[in-house]
């Protein structure tokens, strides 16, 4: 299985390779550009986003973290369960062993290790499908925001947008040039009108 913070570090590298490799933007715009704007170095047009805090406030980063938190869970639940049942059917068998008779041992014996490998084929392939799940989940959140931060610099037009993350490449960053807050609210509007409008057809749907 794998490990609960798995998902948010994977997650963490993926919004900070989107941020730093997407946001190249523009490199020969005119110097009026730079001039318009007290953000950057040089007259260069310059910004950062707060990346652990970018992720620890997007609706959509919280609701996948949940939803992959408790299938791991049920699936932990489901292991231990089926286990646990495999275990007694085991422990009575080995109590029954001496009154059967020697074809009925073997019998028994080769269903419950029949048994035991298709848990075991159960649980890896449980496991496999649980970890491709997470990678899509990955896969769409660096679509989604690197989607919007493309058209959030339709706009604004910068140069480059960094990733901040304490700890990172970055050593200081002037909390002037932070836009995390204006693009939060940007990714998770967009995250509600979608889920908003997906659940009202869900609903249209269960009524018909």
């Amino acid at each position: 299985m794998n490990n609960n913070t798995s998902l948010i570090w994977n997650i963490v590298l993926t919004v900070a390779l989107a941020v730093l490799y997407f946001l190249h933007f523009s490199g020969g715009r005119s110097g009026s550009a730079g001039a318009t704007d007290s953000s950057g170095i040089g007259g260069r047009r310059i910004v950062y986003v707060q990346v652990d805090s970018l992720l620890s406030n997007y609706e959509f980063f919280k609701d996948t973290k949940k939803e992959l938190e408790s299938k791991r869970f049920q699936l932990e639940n489901d292991l231990t369960t089926r286990g646990r049942s495999l275990e007694n059917e085991i422990a009575f068998f080995q109590q029954r062993a001496q009154t059967m008779t020697l074809d009925q041992a073997r019998s028994t014996e080769a269903q419950l290790m029949k048994k035991q490998q298709d848990l075991v084929q159960y649980r890896d392939r449980s496991a496999q499908q649980l970890a491709q799940e997470e990678a899509n989940k990955n896969e769409m959140l660096y679509n989604q925001i690197q989607q919007y931060i493309k058209q959030y610099n339709e706009d604004n037009q910068y140069e480059y947008v960094l990733g901040y993350t304490q700890g990172g490449g970055i050593l200081y960053a002037d909390s002037t040039l932070n836009v995390t807050q204006k693009m939060l609210q940007g990714l998770n509007k967009a995250y509600t009108a979608k889920n908003g409008g997906a659940a009202a057809k869900k609903d249209s749907t269960a009524k018909k």
